[in-house]
């Protein structure tokens, strides 16, 4: 979008007083958001450029606010222009977790960032956000089936198909309703968290803020789409994250059985939501770079369903449509394609 690249210019140059600086790409998302580093005098700023059309800054700016009351990590809102979607803000650089973590690291990177996470969740006020209520949780699982399934891997779902489908949705969004209501980022995960030398982690990416399940933030981070640990250390950390929070004076009268259960099948929704959305990715939007991730994203669902007897029919149903290698096949065959017809890929 060159238009809004020059847009950007002229907002620098003539509301901001920018002359001699340069302009670079920082980073992309999944969203219509463009991140670009502004350098000037040894000092950078990163502009965040959301479309109006497409995106709405204000509740970016809301959060932002409401985590750096907090004492979180996140970025400073410097200038805005939400008319046009355009913001600056302080730079907190580009270390992410992703990218650091390894196994002489991520007990205190992860230490850091459940740390972070329970100040978010007792700090952070949850008046005028929206809530993660039911009719929202059945949407985000309906991605699953109608994206992934149906137009992904070309399934022809049957009734007794969604009818299984829509028992197991209805259960998993009654686990999460069970659960108390806390501030939810929404993507706490080691794509949206920044490695700082001070005040671990810087946190991004939270303007889908919401009400909701307390697991929720914390299976994103521990069951992470992008990267994953052995279930030994997962269940060694929720039980670390469960006694801060009774040492804190939460959760007093839940016991690590049913707090271990909200953990797993919050996941459990999370998991083939992100899997929906990253098949949407692909088709709607142009972005495979996401389809990668899948297989892993995959597997924590199957570990889930083979967990508990009341998935077992959902258990079934995903083990006999062979879902991973469907899916590895289909990008075999997308790799043909672009290699026969020359298509490249950005991004």
């Amino acid at each position: 979008m060159p238009q809004r690249l020059e847009a950007i210019r002229r907002w620098l140059t003539q509301e901001l007083g920018y002359r001699e600086y340069a302009l670079e790409p920082a980073s992309t998302d999944a969203s219509f958001r463009r991140y670009f580093r502004v350098t000037r005098d040894g000092d950078s700023r990163i502009v965040m450029d959301a479309p109006p059309d497409k995106e709405d800054s204000r509740p970016f700016v809301d959060i932002a606010r409401r985590l750096r009351e907090a004492g979180l990590s996140a970025p400073e809102v410097l200038a805005s222009d939400l008319d046009r979607g355009f913001l600056l803000l302080t730079d907190l650089g580009d270390r992410l977790y992703l990218a650091e973590l390894g196994d002489d690291t991520r007990e205190p990177l992860y230490g850091d960032a459940m740390a972070a996470l329970a100040l978010m969740q007792s700090r952070v006020g949850t008046s005028g956000l929206p809530a993660y209520d039911e009719k929202l949780l059945i949407f985000e699982l309906s991605l699953f089936p109608d994206w992934f399934l149906s137009r992904h891997l070309g399934l022809s779902l049957s009734d007794a198909d969604r009818s299984v489908l829509t028992t197991a949705f209805q259960r998993l969004a009654a686990n999460a309703l069970a659960q108390p209501r806390v501030f939810v980022h929404r993507d706490y995960h080691s794509r949206n968290l920044m490695v700082l030398p001070e005040g671990n982690p810087g946190i991004l990416d939270f303007q889908g803020a919401v009400e909701g399940p307390i697991t929720y933030d914390l299976v994103s981070l521990l069951r992470d789409c992008y990267v994953s640990w052995s279930e030994m250390d997962v269940q060694r950390w929720l039980a670390d994250f469960m006694d801060r929070l009774r040492g804190e004076g939460s959760l007093e009268t839940v016991d690590h059985a049913t707090f271990r259960r909200w953990f797993d099948w919050m996941g459990l929704q999370r998991h083939l939501k992100a899997i929906g959305i990253f098949a949407r990715l692909q088709h709607r939007d142009g972005k495979p770079g996401y389809l990668a991730d899948i297989p892993r994203t995959l597997d924590y669902v199957l570990g889930v369903t083979g967990r508990y007897r009341e998935l077992a029919d959902l258990h079934g149903r995903l083990e006999g449509w062979h879902l991973k290698e469907r899916h590895l096949e289909t990008l075999r065959s997308t790799e043909t394609d672009r290699v026969k017809h020359g298509n490249s890929e950005i991004g």
